[in-house]
């Protein structure tokens, strides 16, 4: 059986190049070597990113002054347009988009075809509904060529609860056709312990999506470390802040190398769920988080190994539902089938 191969950046399309403008070239532009290795080690390695800080936190970068920045933020408005485009240019940028499969044709049909770049797509519900192991999968359909509903990319992988399992990766990969080993090797995993970890994580992102083709950043869960470091009503609003900095990252990273956000979210008791449901619940995060994501997903169990998903906001997107397979259930019934055949 022949193995599917993921691409190395330079075989990418010039249209896919074009999407950002590196860092380095604003030394053509006047700006000296040395500042431009200042916003590196800051995080910030594309005209793009540069343009989605403010100055007040490019002034915080040690060695810049606010000349500076006015200068560097100069330059990179000839590189980079931020201005008003017409609807037309929207709908041409839009092409850009990837839809990514789920491994489902039930939840692709429910999604309009996938996972979308350009977006976070937000998870949630309770254990062992679903959430993680659609992680997984995508962590593989994502390494998908474009020709076959993937992303023909790499995938970054935030952890928060410990919930990474290398081993089944393996059935998921087999079951695509795909080299297991080739497949593990595509995604960088990252342990985060803390939020302000998580964080920096994220931060440190930027360098590696630069330099190769990422199409998937996972994070599961998002809230996860937020309601560990952060206790009571007393610190309930330095909590919001801190997680809209951190959404604000990933909508940021989202834009800015054409990557899907996929970041699973755990549910807490809703006393006002209303008296005709027995057991009432939201997703945590309030919001700020409501607000981040540009697709939100109930994930809920069915009966036996059926899982339920629901649309439950949208822009694009009928509220509707799709009932599929526990994908345990399902890449053990499929391991060592090519389905893509």
């Amino acid at each position: 059986m022949s193995q599917l191969q993921l691409v190395e950046r330079e075989e990418i399309d010039e249209e896919e190049e074009d999407l950002f403008e590196m860092i380095d070239k604003l030394t053509a532009h006047g700006i000296n070597a040395g500042d431009v290795k200042k916003l590196q080690d800051a995080g910030i390695y594309t005209c793009n990113g540069l343009m989605m800080h403010t100055k007040k936190n490019l002034t915080g970068i040690k060695g810049l002054s606010e000349a500076k920045v006015d200068k560097i933020c100069e330059a990179a408005e000839k590189l980079v347009n931020y201005g008003y485009i017409t609807g037309s240019d929207v709908l041409l940028k839009r092409k850009a988009v990837v839809k990514i499969t789920t491994g489902s044709q039930a939840l692709d049909e429910l999604l309009g075809g996938g996972i979308e770049t350009l977006q976070i797509t937000e998870a949630f519900g309770e254990f062992r509904s679903g959430k993680t192991q659609l992680a997984h999968t995508l962590c593989v359909s994502t390494q998908l060529p474009t020709s076959m509903k993937g992303g023909n990319g790499k995938v970054a992988y935030i952890d928060t609860e410990g919930t990474f399992r290398p081993d089944r990766i393996v059935p998921i990969a087999e079951r695509f056709g795909m080299d297991p080993g080739a497949v593990l090797d595509n995604i960088i995993y990252a342990r985060a312990y803390t939020y302000e970890h998580q964080y920096n994580l994220l931060l440190g992102l930027a360098a590696k999506m630069a330099e190769e083709p990422f199409r998937l950043l996972i994070v599961d869960s998002v809230i996860a470390l937020f309601r560990v470091d952060f206790t009571g009503r007393g610190e309930l609003a330095d909590r919001q802040q801190k997680l809209a900095q951190m959404l604000s990252r990933l909508t940021k990273i989202a834009e800015e190398f054409n990557v899907a956000v996929y970041m699973t979210n755990q549910v807490i008791a809703d006393p006002g769920g209303g008296v005709f449901i027995s057991d009432p619940k939201k997703p945590a995060g309030g919001h700020v988080l409501a607000h981040a994501a540009t697709v939100r997903l109930m994930f809920r169990k069915g009966k036996g190994e059926q899982r339920v998903c629901k649309v439950f906001d949208a822009p694009n997107l009928p509220e509707s539902e799709a009932h599929f397979s526990d994908y345990r259930w399902w890449n053990r019934r499929c391991k060592g089938l090519n389905l893509l055949q």
